[in-house]
C-alpha cells in the first residue's frame, strides 16, 4: 500500500513591515530601525507612488517637505521627509517676540555676560518641580531652564544642556526649535509627544530625539515631568561606530521607535473656536504665532527626517574584560559630529547594569584629566561614587581637564578589595553628556536653581601618600639598580606632606557660599 503524502504547509506572509504593539503604559505603535526610510499613511493609498508633489494630491491633501540637511548633501548623509497634510504650514498669522525667557540661553561666548566659564567641578541636586500648591502651572516651554553650553546656534555649531521642569501640560500649543536637536531624558513623569509625524510616549528611562524644526507638544500623564535635554547646533545625532566590536552590540539600530502616521481634523477652523500657539525658538530667543487650526493635520508622511525614541535598558553593554578598564566611549548610545574630523561635539552615554570580572585592575573610574567636559545626571537608583553626590534629577559638572576620581577612601577600599565577580548598577540607570567644547554655565544653574551643591573645600586634603611609607624599600630598590638615592636637600629631595593653604586654592563662590576662603560673587 502506498502512503499517502501530505501536501506542503503554504506558510504564510506578512502584510505590512513591522510595527510594535500598544503596552499598558505606552498606547501606541511604533515603527523600527535607526536611520531608516519610512512610508507611514492613516489613511491607506493617500501616499503618491513615482512621485512626492503630484499635481492633486488625495482627499485634496497638500505636498509638503521638511529638509533636515541642505538640498545638495551628500547621499548617506541627506535628511528629509514628506508630509501630506490638511493645511500647509504656512498658513498662520504673523510672528510677535515674545519677553524674554529669564532662564534660556544659547549663546556660550564668553562675552555674554549671562553665563561664566569656571574649572571647578560642581553638583546640583535633584532640580525642583514648580509648587502646584502656588497655582502656578508651568508647561513643557515655559519649563526650560538652561544649565550650561558652548557655541552659538547662530553658526550652526556647539550644544547646550537645558533641565525641563513642568507641573501642566501645553494646552493648545506647540514648540518648534530651529536652533537644533534635541535629545530629551525623562527622569520623572512620562511625557506624551504628539508631533507632526505621529504621538510618542517616552518613560524614565527612555530617551527622545525631536529634530530641528519639527513641531511638537508635550503633555504629563503623571501629572508632572522632570528631566534632562542635550541640543546640539550644526549637527545630527548618528549611531557611534562600532569597530572591532563587530556588527552587533551596543544601540542597535532595531531598538530605535519612531512614530507612525496619526492626523487631527479641525471641522470648522477659525481663530475663535480652535486657537492654536506655536512657539518657536530662534537663537535662543522665543517667537510666536496663532493659527486657526492643529499643526497636526499630517494624514500620511515618507522619508528618513523623523523623531525617535529609544529604551536605553536595552543598550548592550560590551564592557566585560578581562583586566585594565575600557573608556567611557564604550557606552556611547549616540554621537554628533563636530566641524573638525574625528571630534565629536557630543558622545552620550549610558550606564545601565553590569558585570564587573576584571582581575587586577583598579575597579572604580580611574583618575583622569579629560579633554571633554563630562557633565553626568542620573535618572533613577543610587549612585556609587565617592566624590561626587549624584542624585536621580541632579546633575555633576566636570570641566575639561580638570582632574577627578574617587576619595582617598574608596581608593584605599579598591586597592585591597579580593576581586571577585560582581554585578554592578542593578536597579540604576545614570547618563554622561561627553561634550569636546569647554561649556559656560548660567546664572540660572550658578545663582538661581537652588540645587547647587556647597563646594567641598577639604575634600582632598587628607590624601595620605602611601608612597612615602615605603622610602626605605625605595631607597634599596635605586641602590641595587646602581641609581642614585633620594637625598634631603639636593637632587630629588624627600619633602614632607604637607596640607595646602585653602587660600592657594582655585575656586567660586556660588548661591551665596564662601568658597576657598573667598567670598566674592562670579563674575
Amino acid at each position: 500500500m502506498i502512503a499517502t503524502i501530505a501536501p506542503p504547509l503554504a506558510g504564510a506572509s506578512a502584510r505590512g513591515s513591522f510595527t510594535t504593539e500598544p503596552t499598558p503604559a505606552d498606547p501606541y505603535r511604533y515603527q523600527i530601525g535607526f536611520g531608516n526610510r519610512f512610508a507611514t499613511e492613516a489613511i491607506p493609498g493617500v501616499l503618491p507612488q513615482a512621485c512626492n508633489t503630484p499635481q492633486r494630491c488625495k482627499y485634496d491633501l497638500v505636498s509638503e517637505q521638511l529638509n533636515g540637511t541642505p538640498f545638495i548633501s551628500p547621499r548617506a548623509t541627506l535628511l528629509h521627509a514628506w508630509f501630506y497634510r490638511i493645511r500647509p504650514s504656512v498658513a498662520h498669522k504673523p510672528f510677535r517676540r515674545l519677553p524674554k525667557h529669564p532662564d534660556l540661553e544659547a549663546n556660550f561666548s564668553p562675552l555674554n555676560p549671562d553665563v561664566t566659564f569656571t574649572p571647578q567641578d560642581l553638583g546640583w541636586d535633584k532640580f525642583p518641580l514648580p509648587d502646584s500648591a502656588d497655582g502656578d502651572e508651568v508647561d513643557f516651554v515655559d519649563g526650560l531652564k538652561t544649565i550650561g553650553g558652548h557655541g552659538d546656534p547662530t553658526v550652526k555649531e556647539g550644544i547646550a544642556v537645558h533641565v525641563y521642569l513642568a507641573n501642566a501640560p501645553m494646552r493648545k500649543r506647540a514648540f518648534c526649535n530651529n536652533d537644533g536637536d534635541m535629545l530629551i531624558i525623562p527622569q520623572e513623569g512620562r511625557l506624551d509627544i504628539q508631533t507632526e509625524f505621529g504621538h510618542l510616549m517616552a518613560r524614565p528611562g527612555e530617551l527622545v530625539v525631536v529634530q530641528a524644526g519639527m513641531k511638537f507638544t508635550v503633555t504629563l500623564p503623571d501629572g508632572i515631568g522632570r528631566g534632562y535635554i542635550q541640543e546640539i547646533y550644526g549637527s545630527h545625532y548618528e549611531l557611534p561606530e562600532l569597530g572591532p566590536i563587530g556588527s552587533n552590540g551596543m544601540a542597535q539600530p532595531r531598538d530605535f521607535e519612531i512614530p507612525v502616521a496619526s492626523f487631527d481634523v479641525d471641522l470648522s477652523p477659525s481663530h475663535s473656536d480652535s486657537p492654536w500657539e506655536v512657539v518657536v525658538k530662534l537663537a535662543g530667543q522665543l517667537f510666536a504665532h496663532e493659527q486657526g487650526h492643529t499643526p497636526y493635520d499630517v494624514v500620511a508622511w515618507h522619508g528618513n527626517y523623523a523623531p525617535y525614541k529609544y529604551a536605553m535598558e536595552k543598550f548592550v553593554a560590551s564592557a566585560v574584560v578581562d583586566r585594565d578598564q575600557s573608556d567611557p566611549s564604550i557606552y556611547c548610545v549616540l554621537t554628533a559630529r563636530s566641524k573638525i574630523p574625528g571630534v565629536a561635539l557630543s558622545d552620550f552615554l549610558v550606564f545601565t547594569p553590569r558585570w564587573s570580572v576584571t582581575r587586577n585592575t583598579f575597579r572604580p573610574p580611574y583618575y583622569h584629566r579629560n579633554v571633554a567636559t563630562e557633565l553626568m545626571g542620573m535618572m533613577y537608583g543610587t549612585w556609587h561614587g565617592s566624590a561626587t553626590k549624584l542624585e536621580p534629577g541632579g546633575l555633576t559638572y566636570e570641566p575639561s581637564y580638570m582632574p577627578h576620581g574617587e576619595s582617598y577612601e574608596r581608593w584605599k577600599e579598591a586597592t585591597e578589595a579580593d576581586l571577585q565577580p560582581e554585578r554592578l548598577g542593578e536597579g540604576t540607570m545614570a547618563f554622561m553628556m561627553h561634550i569636546s567644547g569647554h561649556v559656560s554655565l548660567t546664572k540660572y544653574a550658578l545663582e538661581r536653581s537652588g540645587a547647587l551643591q556647597p563646594i567641598q573645600p577639604d575634600m582632598w586634603q587628607n590624601w595620605k601618600a602611601g608612597f612615602l611609607d615605603h622610602i626605605d624599600e625605595v631607597q634599596h630598590d635605586l641602590a641595587a639598580a646602581g641609581l642614585p638615592t633620594l637625598e634631603r636637600g639636593g637632587g630629588a629631595a624627600i619633602i614632607p606632606h604637607k596640607a595646602i593653604s585653602k587660600s592657594s586654592q582655585n575656586g567660586v563662590a556660588t548661591n551665596g557660599n564662601t568658597t576657598n576662603g573667598h567670598s566674592e560673587d562670579l563674575p
